[in-house]
């Protein structure tokens, strides 16, 4: 053992990150009585009210304390610009920070993984657990889980602007879904969040509260390397109030850290492509071609329109009204600050021939009149829209061999001329949904992107300049059968023992929605895998295809 450096013991398992994928199977593990675990969290713990409040989501981004901070490269498509990539650095990671959205995906998205090599992985192999890990309020469907850890709320809509935005789509022509996780995600309908009791229901929340005499969770703990010995993950090097310390784990380390943590931390520790590591001088233990490659992630635009009724969240905001509606949820755990204000979106198809949705609508009652700065000084509405497939791919490396240089992020976005096709669309069929009759008490001024951005190249240079990542990176230690693949259906590193990767990061493409809940099931499909006593029976339930998909677009 280095000088400096001490043992904090010697456990079972070992998991790195307690975000969404990492508590869960934590949690899981933990259920043996018999097995120690170890989970490490380089951020605090999540106790703060503004975390829990849902509302208090818009003023979480950009504090350090609780997130990274990242930020992509230079975008070459995008005029130059870096987004902002918030990842949770705190208990429960990004399901503590981000926008409370539950979104499994389409069915035929798992399908596809099982197709591209993660054998198992089809819907009907995902669909039980998701339904296990799942305690849904407001729909009973043999979808639908009752009965999990992690509370789901059914948006409740009471603002008049999420009825008129269904009832717009239904009358552009589009269908009405009453679940987007259930038999039908195409069309328009409330959304699930991750609410329950007024709070935010994080992983932490969710896994974590309660945690049995087995489990020790140590926070401001940074991962920085893994202890590998004769080909096999024995341990994690991370350090904790200024010490450099060491976890040993008997059967195994899973690294639960994201898609930015989680190929870092490989990389860090000698896994991964053999000329980049010899470049920064860092010793090769596996040469991984894939790992920080595939990185991907939904990017997006905003529209944001005027309203002609004072029934936003305009007044809301106004500084006495907060203190009102503040007091409420410290009182209660109601009003408006308990629920995260998006309601309600919509899944279609952008184009005749695409077989499922490629186009994600978020709406919610207010509008920002600087779409760089959380700022609200009128009554109005807004939409944010974009792809759900991108083809465009990047990558995720070292800075350099410093464990704490900050990394080196480059989803390439917009790369892919597909990409470009999607987005446009995203102009004319949203341009037209607020045209309609639902929407004529109530819309005002076009915002933006103004009604000045019309033409094809106007649009591009819209989304040029003010394009915003949705923060769903994933893919870059993508789970596969084949040999550029980082780890394989069971979530092992290829060529290395008793270690896993289990995140976004092993997506190897992205599903049709929001990330935090396909990353929460596989966090407990991967725990299964760990355990190794069996897995969920499939469930071969039907989904809903539109019948004139191949002719039309709706």
């Amino acid at each position: 053992m280095a000088a400096g450096t001490s043992s904090s013991g010697r456990f079972d398992y070992v998991v790195v990150g307690a975000g969404s994928a990492g508590a869960t199977i934590a949690h899981r593990l933990a259920e043996d009585p018999h097995r120690r675990i170890l989970l490490l969290e380089a951020g605090p713990r999540d106790n703060k009210l503004l975390v829990r409040m849902p509302a208090g989501v818009g003023e979480l981004h950009g504090r350090r304390l609780y997130e990274w901070d990242y930020a992509t490269e230079p975008q070459t498509n995008l005029n130059g610009r870096r987004l902002p990539q918030p990842r949770g650095k705190i208990l429960g990671g990004s399901s503590s920070i981000n926008g409370m959205i539950f979104i499994r995906g389409h069915a035929l998205d798992y399908d596809r993984w099982e197709a591209e090599g993660a054998h198992g992985w089809s819907y009907q192999d995902v669909l039980p657990y998701f339904r296990k890990l799942e305690s849904h309020t407001g729909r009973l469907s043999p979808y639908r889980g009752t009965d999990g850890p992690v509370g789901t709320l059914k948006g409740p809509c009471h603002n008049p602007l999420f009825g008129a935005f269904i009832r717009a789509g239904e009358q552009a022509g589009y269908p009405v879904t009453s679940d987007v996780n259930g038999y039908q995600q195409e069309g328009f309908g409330p959304y699930d969040a991750n609410i329950k009791d007024g709070y935010r229901h994080s992983a932490s929340l969710a896994y974590l509260q309660a945690p049995p005499e087995n489990l020790t969770i140590a926070t401001e703990a940074d991962a920085k390397s893994l202890i590998i010995e004769n080909g096999r993950a024995v341990g994690v090097t991370y350090t904790q109030a200024g010490q450099e310390r060491q976890a040993y784990a008997e059967s195994e380390v899973i690294v639960s850290s994201g898609a930015i943590g989680s190929p870092m931390l490989l990389l860090r520790s000698g896994i991964g492509p053999a000329e980049d590591l010899h470049a920064l001088g860092i010793p090769v233990v596996a040469d991984l071609p894939g790992v920080g490659q595939n990185l991907h992630d939904h990017l997006e635009i905003q529209f944001d329109f005027g309203c002609q009724q004072p029934i936003t969240l305009y007044r809301e905001f106004q500084p006495h009204t907060q203190i009102m509606i503040g007091l409420r949820w410290l009182l209660n755990r109601t009003g408006p600050c308990a629920q995260n204000h998006l309601e309600a979106g919509a899944f279609i198809r952008s184009r005749p021939g695409i077989r499922h949705p490629d186009i994600q609508y978020h709406f919610m009652p207010m509008c920002l009149t600087d779409p760089r700065k959380f700022k609200i000084t009128e009554h109005g509405f807004r939409v944010h829209v974009g792809p759900l497939r991108t083809k465009s791919r990047g990558f995720v490396k070292l800075r350099s061999a410093d464990p704490d240089a900050r990394p080196i992020i480059d989803p390439n976005h917009m790369s892919h001329e597909d990409d470009w096709t999607e987005m446009r669309a995203c102009f004319d069929h949203t341009r037209e949904i607020f045209s309609q009759k639902a929407f004529e008490p109530y819309i005002g001024r076009e915002i933006w992107p103004g009604t000045n951005v019309s033409t094809r190249e106007e649009q591009d240079e819209y989304v040029r300049a003010r394009s915003v990542s949705a923060h769903h990176l994933c893919g870059t230690c993508r789970m596969g059968s084949d040999e550029e693949a980082v780890v394989d259906p069971e979530c092992r590193v290829r060529g290395i023992d008793g270690l896993r990767v289990a995140d976004a990061s092993i997506i190897p493409s992205i599903t049709s929605g929001n990330l935090h809940a396909p990353s929460l099931m596989i966090g407990e499909k991967a725990a299964d895998h760990i355990r190794g006593f069996g897995m969920e029976a499939p469930l071969p339930l039907p989904h809903y295809q539109a019948e004139n998909w191949q002719t039309a677009q709706r």
